[in-house]
């Protein structure tokens, strides 16, 4: 039988083994000037960004269509969920083509590649004349969103060094997280239409500050541009530093691997072992249900007992969740990334757990009216209801909070990390595949399960999840703090469990 991928961690043991030129390579990332990497990265982001703002896109446009005058328009509860989960299928479509694109064109041109299906997705909804055309848009915008959810880790996680290398693998999922909080502010006040048009701001500012930006030097060098690659690293890291240490490091991990991933290598555990955590954690990623519960948000709370607006609502969680991940992107290098995983999957269990709770022995709201004033609603015999209708929010705030702090980040950047090199491009495509096609049915059943059975059953699931996820993090999760690239793929080459000090 296969040994665990990692031991527990004590004072005698650790993942990686302590190298005896640490110093040395510590030393050279602190003369680093970081400049120039932390804008090739932001440009990379406004990808994610775009992403995290057409994802959410549905929570204020659902309810506004759902009572839409326009009978063309106007949406009943299954087309709704269409609406809602066609973008994952859309998004499935884009990891998929990124298992070719990543290869093929780059990290760089894949991600600006995205732009292009975004614009379009973006015009057909702010024009939409009839429900064909903003299905239509939200696949699109869904094709561009996984295209870029499995490039853009990538491009940042190899143009990056172990410095900050933790810090900037949580900016996809920070970007993604402001994308969707201006889509909560703009939808207190701006129409659907030009919630859409305003979506096209951060795609052409991405197209542009990309054409600027060097491609991966891991990538040119896999390549045979040697020297591109070397003109890319040099620029990321600044001429008067020591790059070219860094540079035969890079070079000589390229050349122990073949350019091209052979169905006889599956069988090696040090590429289907990094694989399979990948995906696994991609998949139970989804599961948790943080993308049903961002897509119907406010769907959510105007069917629960609440006592402020549902788009108030919206907003706050939204803000909680840029709070909590900025908190991640800081202690990542400094906690370890398993640790929290573990405080991540515990929060989730209790705000999943909680929420289900409260719909299910809660306050419930009149059938014929699920759009009253939530406040004349409360705890017969209470005079404390008001307040416990604050639990879906605190709750859904918990989550967010959970969520934000370890599952969300850091399984994009250990994606990042951990795949080889000759297998980063497909299996990142594939990772965002399954990840996608978990939530489309994820996020086409919720509301369905909702109208049979209650809205407390997905919570329930979601919180068993959460406990899985936890046992998961124990047995297969590698740390890869402070661990450059070549370092992580030694440890999977080696197959050991854990390194003597």
């Amino acid at each position: 039988m296969e040994q665990p991928l990692l031991g527990s961690e004590t004072p005698d043991y650790e993942t990686f083994p302590e190298r005896p030129d640490q110093q040395q390579e510590q030393n050279y990332i602190r003369t680093l000037k970081n400049k120039r990497l932390f804008l090739a990265t932001f440009a990379a982001v406004l990808g994610n960004f775009s992403f995290g703002y057409a994802l959410v896109y549905t929570s204020p446009v659902i309810p506004a269509l759902e009572r839409s005058p326009n009978p063309a328009l106007r949406m009943s509860k299954m087309e709704s969920s269409w609406f809602g989960s066609v973008f994952t299928l859309g998004a499935a479509a884009g990891g998929l083509s990124a298992m070719v694109l990543n290869d093929l064109l780059g990290r760089k041109l894949s991600i600006m590649f995205s732009a292009v299906p975004s614009a379009i997705g973006y015009a057909f909804m702010a024009g939409a004349q009839g429900l064909w055309m903003l299905l239509l848009g939200r696949i699109l915008t869904g094709f561009a969103g996984g295209l870029t959810a499995a490039c853009i880790p990538v491009y940042v996680s190899e143009i990056s060094h172990p410095g900050v290398r933790g810090a900037l693998g949580a900016t996809p999922q920070i970007m993604a997280v402001f994308g969707s909080l201006l889509l909560y502010a703009l939808g207190l006040k701006m129409p659907w239409r030009w919630l859409a048009v305003a979506g096209e701001v951060p795609v052409f500012v991405m197209m542009v500050l990309l054409c600027f930006m060097p491609n991966s030097p891991r990538f040119l060098l896999s390549q045979g541009k040697e020297e591109e690659a070397l003109k890319a690293l040099a620029w990321l890291r600044g001429n008067d530093t020591d790059f070219q240490r860094e540079f035969q490091q890079i070079q000589n991990s390229v050349q122990k691997q073949s350019s091209r991933l052979s169905w006889t290598e599956l069988r090696d555990p040090f590429i289907y072992k990094p694989i399979a955590i990948a995906v696994l954690m991609r998949f139970l990623q989804q599961l948790t249900g943080v993308t049903p519960i961002l897509v119907y948000l406010q769907s959510i709370f105007h069917s629960t007992a609440v006592l402020l607006p549902p788009e108030e609502d919206a907003a706050i969680v939204g803000a909680m969740r840029l709070v909590s991940v900025l908190i991640a992107a800081v202690t990542m290098d400094r906690a370890g990334r398993k640790i929290l995983l573990f405080v991540s999957a515990s929060i989730m269990f209790v705000a999943n757990l909680a929420l289900g709770l409260y719909i299910h022995l809660g306050p419930q709201l009149p059938a014929s009216n699920t759009t009253m004033d939530l406040t004349n609603v409360a705890f017969e015999g209470s005079g404390s209801g008001n307040y416990l209708m604050l639990v879906p929010l605190f709750a859904t705030m918990l989550f967010i909070m959970g969520y934000a702090m370890g599952w969300g980040p850091i399984t994009w950047l250990l994606m990042s990390e951990i795949l080889p090199l000759k297998a980063r491009g497909v299996a990142s495509g594939l990772c965002v595949l399954v990840s996608w096609l978990t939530a489309f049915v994820l996020t086409k059943s919720f509301l369905l399960v909702e109208n049979a059975f209650g809205l407390q059953v997905p919570f329930y699931f979601f919180a068993a999840v959460c406990l899985v996820n936890l046992v998961f993090t124990a047995c297969c999760v590698p740390e890869t703090r402070r661990r450059t690239l070549e370092q992580i793929e030694s440890f999977f080459r080696t197959g050991r469990r854990s390194f003597l000090r």
